[in-house]
């Protein structure tokens, strides 16, 4: 990749960085030779359970392969002489069983484990181990709590000291957690605290509880009684304090750990707790207020965290603070750790060891183990404070080096191997790996590499240009190449090149973008009715190169997809659903570089099912409890129950609604009739639908009692003269109450102080006879069983049946007649004349004949009614036709009569405009005309005198045009402008009085275009003459055809006619004669026949051509036959084949 004279360039470069050089962190392949790196080791704090094996883990790596030993509590820890503890194979670490006797606290202590080869000794943390102690409670016997209602309290916890410390918790003696709330808490340390008794605290006991984690085991202590002692009055008090105490304290925290502060105060009413921090505002991010406020919570605390928090109690009657001082210390935490240190022969180097704390750490070196005072001394080394400079090292000063950094709060050991090596670039990947990435994703380039000294990385694309780096590209220190957004030009094949004063190594990565994997359409939450079909989608984008595939799962399940799911390319579908298809769905597409997926949950509803085990409580005269279990819902909620009954005494086996009622009742009081043997179903309804009915419950029968209900709709009116029939609605089946119901009605005489009537009766009418005519009477009525009698019926008016009027309304007149109305007069009726409720005066009217000559007319009779009862009646007679007779007459009407007609009277209506015209229709008989005709009004309302036409074109108003006719005129034809010009018209008849109603149209859409177009064509000049010239030459050609079919075979009339006919008859392919002449051209001379068949002799004899005999003819005259004429030898050969057909149709088909 890079020529002679870039090589020589890097060194230089190379030799100039590396005069200084700061750790890499490079990973040195473990086929060559290095010091040994701790790789895994136990936590510094190692807690374990006594019940398992102890296993102390250390791991490491290096060439040769370490060798390990440990030390306990600082001393050498010989493994081969307790038989109790092994150490694993070609590794460290320590596994310690144990026999019976054997006791776990016997190992606790501090162990270190040390890892050697020939280059160096690693060292791990130094491990305390300890083992989980869950002592038991002490037991102890406690005296009942007493307390005065309203005053704090506090129950100590003191749970027993645990590895590590118990979680605690409060219950009482029946398992039950116990209420906390602003006034009731358990503190940071255990105790539960009481802001102010109440006298309900003293209901039950309160016990704390200790959980040990690793033993996973909760032990009580002895459960606290409480006995409040109560007065008429409790007085209140101020908040103080509970935890803590005083009017300031102190916390100190270490850096990343959790601060917890607490306030917990007393006072009633209870106090309510507020936090500031003095001369800041509290971090909304990091801080959390717990347990009502009374907890301030800080998770990873830093520096800035320390300083002043003010807690506030306060209520309506004061407030108190208290003050905590929070300092953040800090064990040691890395600023620059060391890491290992690959150097070439005369190379400079150092390590460097940079942590901090609070208070500041001390900064110790040691060398394989060995503080780096006690070491040899090394003449190219020099230790300033955190940093051991190296220079010129030489093959043979590998060794590993300890950093500890450590105060009083803790420690840091870090291991940093110095390896001195002369080794060439090479490469540690897989070569010319392919990358797939998805477009505009972050991408890494990977290179792994080494060399002693360490090379110079570049990067370069597609085998040109300078190296890549800067903008999108970013180049880490151990040869990864990072794109920051893939893009399809980012395609190509990039080569690393690693270089250095020993040579150089390349390797090549080939990077394909695609396009991403996306659910386009995802699938979404649905309910779906039982037995329907339901269709999840999953449309699926992705890049044409990669495959895919669509796994569909259900609750995290394969789906199975047998016969009745399908799959397609862009969605599920699942026919028939039922319950067991309920679930969360997920559609999930994978390639070989990304994947996407989309969840969606399917709700099966159904209908419920029928509610259970009905049963019947709290019975009553007249009602009952009725309770059921509800069914199933089916995920679909019951919104309403509906209760049906039956009863077996008047309609066995017909389940009637009795009442409906809310989803979330399951038990009801139902309103029930005397004298009823009942039984109860349920039905429940959802969304889906209604539920098959309950079973019924057993029957449940009411007691009888007298009638409720008072028969409706009584009423009393004669169907004759001298008669009043009363009536009325029987009660319903239901409203009987009881056996034998029968009624009792009452009638009298209206204000005529008679005695009451009565009868009794089981039938819902009942018939007064010999009553005088139409004369009001007082009815009642009463329903009775044989319990006793129901409540009787308000009084209703009836009257006794009506006669025919004896009077007749006279002289009846007419006035003011105009074209539709006209106003008349009469003299009315002594009303008791009418012997019945006065109806009205009834006008009985009617077209006797038109004014418009032939005019026929209808002469049904048509009724007015007018109810007056004034000394001079008149009215109003309207829609009238005009310019019409008219005759009528009135009577007088009651409920059932009419009177005898008055005197009739005649009259005659002015003219009037006329209706519409009976039809208006527009026709299109060309392209560039419009014919409309039309015809006379069914109604003229006078003497016709014309029509009038308005038109104008359509969406345009400003141009009408207005034509007029005669009355005999019905038809008008109108030439339009252009061939899409559209016109709106009215049409309207005139008479004398004016202008009728308007008939509008619009011309109608020609929508038929193409045949528009054939019409057009067809009526153009040149069209005609071409049809002309084109039918003019299939005639001649028609004709010479046939002249060509009718001449038939040619026989000219020769000298050498008497010459005998070819031995051999010459026919074309189709089976035809030739005739062979010089002389075809010429006509038929003068050849004759005679009527019996014989030849007459001539120029031109048939006989001649005969084949041996007479020739023979069709009945119809015509020869059959063949001849042939020889052609003579000498002549130029010709020929020409016609079909042989008789002389006598040849002559007729030529003339």
């Amino acid at each position: 990749m890079l020529g002679q004279g870039g090589r020589v360039a890097l060194t230089v470069m190379a030799s100039v960085l590396l005069l200084w050089r700061e750790a890499a962190s490079i990973e040195v392949p473990l086929d060559l030779k290095q010091p040994p790196t701790i790789t895994k080791q136990s936590v510094k704090d190692y807690i374990v359970d006594p019940r398992d094996n102890i296993i102390i883990e250390c791991e490491a790596k290096g060439n040769p392969v370490p060798t390990f030993s440990w030390r306990r509590n600082g001393k050498f820890f010989n493994i081969g002489k307790n038989p109790m503890v092994t150490m694993r194979k070609r590794s460290g670490t320590l596994e310690i069983g144990f026999r019976s006797g054997e006791r776990p606290e016997d190992y606790e202590g501090e162990y270190q484990c040390f890892a050697s080869n020939d280059f160096g000794v690693a060292l791990s943390n130094k491990i305390l181990l300890r083992v989980s102690k869950a002592p038991l409670w002490p037991k102890e016997v406690l005296d009942p709590v007493s307390v005065t209602e309203g005053s704090s309290l506090v129950l100590p916890c003191n749970p027993p000291p645990g590895l590590p410390p118990p979680l605690t918790f409060w219950m009482n003696s029946f398992m039950i957690p116990i209420r906390q709330d602003s006034r009731v808490s358990m503190g940071l340390n255990g105790d539960l605290y009481f802001s102010n008794v109440l006298a309900q605290d003293a209901e039950t006991d309160y016990s704390c509880n200790a959980r040990f984690p690793f033993t996973h085991t909760i032990q009580q202590k002895n459960p606290f009684t409480l006995k409040v002692h109560t007065s008429r009055k409790v007085a209140e008090t101020t908040p103080t304090f509970l935890s803590p105490t005083g009017r300031e304290s102190s916390k100190m925290v270490l850096r990343d750990e959790k601060l917890q502060l607490e306030c917990i105060a007393a006072g009633l009413p209870t106090p309510t707790i507020k936090w500031f921090k003095r001369g800041a505002e509290l971090p909304a991010r990091k801080v959390k207020l717990e347990n009502h406020n009374k907890t301030l919570k800080i998770i990873g605390v830093s520096e800035e965290d320390a300083g002043e928090y003010v807690c506030l109690a306060n209520n309506h009657l004061g407030s108190i603070h208290h003050s905590i001082f929070v300092q953040v210390k800090a064990a040691p935490y890395w600023l620059d750790k060391p890491s290992n240190l690959v150097l070439a022969p005369d190379e400079n180097g150092r390590l460097v060891c940079r942590a901090t704390g609070n208070p500041k750490p001390n900064i110790q070196w040691l060398i394989n183990g060995q503080p780096l005072e006690t070491a040899p001394p090394y003449p190219n080394r020099e230790v300033l404070g955190d940093t051991i400079i190296f220079r010129s090292v030489q093959i043979g000063s590998s060794a590993v080096y300890q950093c500890n950094a450590s105060n009083q709060h803790g420690y840091l050991l870090a291991n940093a191997f110095v390896s001195v090596l002369d080794m060439p670039p090479r490469m540690l990947g897989p070569k010319n790996l392919l990358i797939k990435v998805i477009e505009n994703n972050r991408t890494l380039l990977d290179c792994p590499f080494f060399g002693s000294p360490i090379p110079v990385l570049r990067w370069f694309k597609n085998g040109q240009g300078s190296g890549l780096d800067g903008g999108q590209y970013r180049l880490y220190i151990n040869g990864t190449l990072e794109i920051k957004r893939a893009r399809a030009e980012d395609e190509g094949t990039y080569t690393c090149v690693a270089n250095s004063i020993l040579g150089t190594a390349e390797n090549q990565v080939r990077l394909e973008v695609k396009e991403p994997t996306r659910i386009v359409r995802a699938p979404e939450h649905q309910s779906a009715v039982r037995g329907s079909t339901v269709r999840l989608d999953c449309k699926v984008t992705s890049d044409p190169s990669l495959p895919i595939t669509v796994v569909w799962t259900k609750d995290e399940k394969p789906l199975n997809l047998g016969w009745r799911l399908k799959k397609d390319d862009e969605s599920l579908t699942i026919p028939n659903v039922n319950e067991g298809d309920e679930g969360k769905y997920t559609c999930a597409v994978n390639s070989e570089i990304d994947q996407d997926s989309a969840s969606a949950r399917l709700t099966v509803l159904d209908r419920p099912d029928p509610p259970v085990d009905l049963d019947l409580s709290d019975p009553a005269a007249r009602s009952v409890r009725l309770t059921w279990i509800p069914g199933d819902d089916h995920r679909s909620p019951i919104t309403e129950f509906l209760v049906q009954f039956e009863e077996n005494r008047w309609d066995p086996g017909r389940w009637q609604n009795m009442s409906t009622y809310p989803g979330d009742l399951n038990s009801v009081i139902l309103q029930l009739k005397p004298y009823v043997n009942y039984q109860f179903r349920v039905i429940a309804i959802n969304s889906v639908g209604q539920s098959e009915p309950s079973r019924s419950s057993r029957r449940y029968k009411t007691s009888g009692a007298a009638p409720d209900a008072i028969p409706r709709d009584l009423r009393g009116w004669g169907s004759k003269k001298d008669n009043m029939e009363i009536a009325w609605e029987s009660l319903p089946d239901l409203d009987r109450n009881g056996p034998n119901l029968h009624y009792s009605v009452w009638w009298r005489r209206k204000d005529s102080g008679e005695e009451w009537n009565n009868v009794t009766t089981f039938q819902p009418i009942h018939v007064v006879h010999n009553t005088e005519t139409y004369v009001p009477y007082e009815i009642k009525i009463q329903a009775m069983n044989d319990f006793g009698s129901g409540p009787e019926s308000n009084m209703v008016i009836g009257y006794s049946g009506e006669d025919k009027p004896s009077e007749t309304p006279t002289d009846l007149r007419v006035s003011q007649v105009k074209d539709k109305t006209a106003s008349i007069y009469w003299k009315p009726v002594d009303l008791s004349s009418v012997h019945g409720e006065f109806k009205e005066y009834r006008l009985y009217y009617w077209r006797e004949s038109s004014q418009v000559p032939g005019l026929v007319v209808s002469k049904k009779k048509m009724t007015k009614g007018f109810y007056t009862t004034v000394a001079e009646p008149s009215g109003m007679l309207s829609d009238l036709v005009p310019f019409s007779r008219y005759k009528m007459f009135m009577v007088v009407a009651n409920n059932r009569f009419e009177s005898q007609p008055s005197n009739e009277v005649e009259f005659t209506t002015m003219e009037g405009v006329p209706d519409a015209p009976k039809f208006f229709r527009i026709n299109r008989r060309g392209l560039d005309t419009i014919y409309l005709e039309w015809d006379k009004p069914l109604e003229p309302n006078g003497i016709l005198i014309g029509y009038r036409l308005k038109y104008q074109t359509v969406n345009d108003s400003s141009q009408q045009k207005l034509e007029t006719f005669l009355p005999n005129v019905t038809q008008f034809t109108l030439r339009l402008p252009s061939r899409s010009t559209r016109y709106k018209f009215s049409l309207s008849a005139l008479t004398q009085m004016g202008t009728g109603e308007e008939y509008a149209e619009e011309s109608p859409h020609f929508a038929n275009e193409a045949y528009i177009d054939q019409v057009d064509i067809a009526t153009q000049g040149w069209f005609i003459g071409l049809m002309c010239a084109i039918a003019l030459i299939i005639l001649i050609l028609l004709i010479v055809c046939f002249i060509k079919r009718s001449r038939g075979g040619k026989y000219p009339v020769r000298d050498k006619k008497d010459l005998p006919l070819d031995p051999v008859d010459q026919k074309d392919q189709d089976g035809s004669f030739d005739y062979h002449s010089d002389e075809d051209n010429k006509p038929l001379q003068g050849s004759q026949t005679s009527l019996d068949g014989n030849v007459k002799e001539s120029d031109d004899s048939l006989v001649d051509y005969g084949e041996g005999g007479d020739g023979q003819f069709n009945e119809d005259g015509s020869f059959i036959g063949q001849y042939t004429v020889k052609k003579d030898k000498d002549e130029t050969e010709g020929n020409e084949s016609s079909e042989a057909t008789s002389p006598v149709n040849a002559i007729y088909s030529l003339a």
